[in-house]
């Protein structure tokens, strides 16, 4: 190892040391044993297949009551522990920007009848039309993107949605505070290139992009293919007499005879999906009605101006005759360039789904049977923490071979090859929890005795129900 490679790997392990301290101010109830559970969790040999199993790690040591004592009763300081990891080294693309990208996962419980705060998840089903909802927790997930296909990404937020929760707001005021800490950790300052969030059609990009209008951030996701949306207010002629139109002509997504010329066609080479071209549209903004988000919006509905673009490949894998895809994005007086970086920023959208299936399949982030929403919350916010130690090394820990596997090319190595590796860089670094107690068990329930108040059933879905009708507010309005 030369004299340089050997001052980023000790860059890298104070960063990581700095984290683990600061992970731990966070903690302010239970502390050691939570921290002691992160460590176990990073640490483990092989997927996580049961909770208590984690209590038999030698970097836990305590028993298995602290360590579900620490779920159940332990205090993560969620807000500080998001602000600390805002601060830790942000991604970038090639050109400098931060590119973001919000998903939901869902934590499945269909067979958890005692436990509250469930919501119907929606499940995709390897079959057409085989889509599922099966109750579950749905948590929130804003993550920062690296440059290019990669399995990693930084998690910067994660929020549980609720049953009185209305999914949009929610997202907004996620999307809005982490971008507010990333300006106050310093990664965004005035006269840099904007924040790109990417999303997919699961979300109301219109809502979003009219609600965070005032933040340094462009907007860009999916919509559905048979909407209908607006062009531009055509210009008034001299000598037109009439009430002049507060809209232009329809653009209706699933009838080309509607769509005018595009201002910009390009046309990519993919090694992936072959020719991606792309058309696109300026100053289109979608026909808002008084429905859903917009029910009780006071006056006139807004017009929100963006750009739509059209991409279409020539292939894509397992499918030899895809459909085209609409995009848009709150940005207006777009060029080329942009309109390329908009879309391949786009693809990268389903990188996040590589940091699910690490916490489900690896970290066995929904493996615990927890009937407290608080407790899984707390659980949730371990494997995050987990996840941020194998992210945040850098590039030191990546490009170590892993025991007993092959050498693999410098910076590709996978977050769980990291994780096999992490015993070996835990002495290295910081362990500010301190060392169990001597104690005894508590008496527990006297043999023979029955429960004899068994835990409350509850409902699964909203809970929460609009104050009018919607045809009341259209009478109210009129």
């Amino acid at each position: 190892m030369n004299v340089l490679e050997d001052a980023v790997r000790v860059e890298a392990l104070s960063t990581l040391s700095c984290f683990r301290q600061d992970l731990y101010d966070c903690l302010t109830a239970r502390a050691d044993a939570l921290f002691e559970l992160a460590d176990a969790l990073l640490c483990t040999d092989g997927p996580i297949k049961a909770l208590v199993d984690l209590a038999l790690a030698p970097e836990h040591r305590r028993g298995h009551g602290a360590l579900y004592g620490a779920l159940n009763c332990g205090r993560i300081e969620a807000d500080q522990l998001r602000a600390t990891l805002a601060e830790l080294p942000l991604p970038r693309t090639a050109g400098g920007r931060i590119v973001l990208a919000v998903d939901v996962s869902s934590w499945l419980r269909s067979d958890a009848v005692t436990t509250p705060d469930r919501l119907f998840c929606h499940v995709h089903g390897r079959a057409k039309n085989a889509a599922q909802f099966i109750p579950g927790w749905p948590y929130s997930f804003v993550v920062a993107l690296e440059n290019g296909r990669a399995s990693w990404t930084g998690i910067l937020d994660a929020v549980r949605l609720g049953p009185e929760d209305d999914a949009t707001a929610v997202t907004a005021d996620q999307l809005r505070s982490v971008v507010e800490r990333l300006v106050a950790a310093g990664h965004w300052a005035e006269g840099e290139p904007d924040v790109l969030m990417v999303m997919d059609g699961g979300y109301d990009v219109t809502r979003l992009a009219f609600v965070l209008a005032d933040l340094p951030m462009e907007l860009f996701g999916r919509i559905r293919s048979d909407r209908v949306l607006r062009l531009p207010k055509p210009p008034r002629l001299h000598g037109t007499n009439g009430r002049p139109p507060k809209r232009g002509p329809e653009f209706a997504l699933n009838k080309p005879a509607t769509w005018p010329p595009p201002q910009h066609t390009t046309t990519t080479a993919t090694t992936r999906y072959g020719a991606a071209t792309a058309d696109s549209w300026d100053r289109v903004h979608p026909r808002l009605t008084h429905r859903t988000c917009w029910l009780g919006h006071e006056g006139e509905l807004p017009v929100t101006e963006g750009t739509l673009i059209r991409l279409e490949v020539d292939y894509l894998p397992g499918d030899r005759d895809p459909k085209p895809v609409w995009l848009w994005s709150s940005a207006t007086d777009a060029t080329a360039a942009d309109i390329d970086r908009w879309w391949q920023s786009y693809l990268r959208r389903f990188d996040p789904e590589h940091t699910f299936r690490l916490f489900k399949q690896t970290l066995g982030w929904t493996r615990p049977r927890l009937r407290d929403p608080e407790a899984a919350s707390r659980w949730t916010w371990i494997v995050i923490a987990a996840d941020t130690q194998l992210f945040s090394p850098g590039p030191s820990p990546r490009t170590s071979a892993a025991p007993g596997k092959k050498p693999a090319i410098p910076g590709r190595l996978t977050p769980a090859r990291v994780r096999r590796g992490f015993r070996n860089i835990r002495p290295m670094i910081t362990l500010p929890a301190g060392a169990p107690k001597p104690g005894k068990p508590g008496p527990g329930r006297p043999s023979g005795s029955e429960n004899r108040t068994p835990a409350p059933r509850h409902d699964v879905g909203k809970t929460i129900k609009r104050d009018l009708t919607m045809a009341e507010h259209q009478d109210r309005k009129g």
